[in-house]
Formats: C-alpha cells, sequence, structure tokens
C-alpha cells in the first residue's frame, strides 16, 4: 500500500516538474522573440538595451536618406518622433512605399553606439495609414514639445 502511494506521489511531482519546465521554455523562447515597440524618444532617454530586438517608430527625417554600395542596398536615415532623431541602418531593398517625410516602422536593434540596426522595414501602405503606436508616440512627442518638456 505504502508502495502505491509512493509511486503515484512521484508521478504527481514528475508531472509538476515537466509543466514547470514546460512553462519555463516557453517564457524564455517568448521573451526572445518578442519585439516591443519604442519612440526614438524613449531609446534616447534609455529604455532599451543594446542589442534587443526591438521595433522604432517614428517618421523619415526628410533630407536624412543616404543610400550607399553597389546598387543603393545599404540604406542610412534618420526616424524622428519630431523630439529627437535617432540614426537607422539598413542593408537590403526598402518597401516602394518608403520616402522621406513618411512614417516608418523598423524592427532590430541598438547598437552599442546608439544607431539602430534594423533587419526589417515597414512602411506605411497609403496616404491615410499610421500604425496606431507612432501615431501615439508623435502625438505624445508633439505635446511634450508644446508645453516645453525636454527630452
Amino acid at each position: 500500500m505504502r508502495d502505491l502511494r509512493k509511486q503515484k506521489l512521484w508521478i504527481v511531482l514528475s508531472i509538476v516538474l515537466g509543466a514547470a519546465v514546460a512553462v519555463g521554455l516557453v517564457l524564455v523562447a517568448f521573451n526572445e522573440g518578442l519585439n516591443v515597440f519604442f519612440t526614438p524618444t524613449e531609446i534616447a532617454e534609455g529604455k532599451v538595451r543594446p542589442n534587443q530586438n526591438i521595433r522604432i517608430g517614428g517618421m523619415v527625417k526628410t533630407g536624412s536618406l543616404v543610400r550607399e554600395g553597389l546598387e543603393g542596398t545599404r540604406i542610412e536615415f534618420l526616424t524622428t518622433d519630431y523630439n529627437v532623431d535617432i540614426p537607422v541602418v539598413y542593408d537590403g531593398v526598402l518597401p516602394d512605399l518608403f520616402r522621406e517625410g513618411q512614417g516608418v516602422v523598423a524592427e532590430g536593434f541598438v547598437d552599442e553606439g546608439g544607431v539602430f540596426q534594423a533587419r526589417q522595414i515597414m512602411a506605411k501602405h497609403d496616404e491615410n495609414y499610421m500604425s496606431a503606436e507612432v501615431k501615439a508616440a508623435l502625438d505624445a512627442a508633439e505635446q511634450k514639445k508644446a508645453e516645453g518638456v525636454a527630452p
């Protein structure tokens, strides 16, 4: 009778331990793949760790776009929320609708030098669309600027 209780206890403990390990692995995988959205001001305020996977959103600053390389596949530009400008570097082909003065969301990481290394660039898809996150961030930056609050 005692052996049967011990056996059941071991089975229950094994199931609980296995479930805890599975939940832990899922949380680690989720955290690794999570791309949190930040504005240029939040990045300048130090809310992002170097090499953390994030998305940055803002406007492509007019006059900041530079194309380099044999076919112009290395692109550098500034993304701004009208308070702070963050340099962005991207190697690849830009979306057709990407241009200066337009909204952009870039996925990647901020390196130790404060430059955003983009792995993917997403541009707005028509004249009336802007990501809700980018719109809210730009509105908040406008509000700070109107109140005279420095970033």
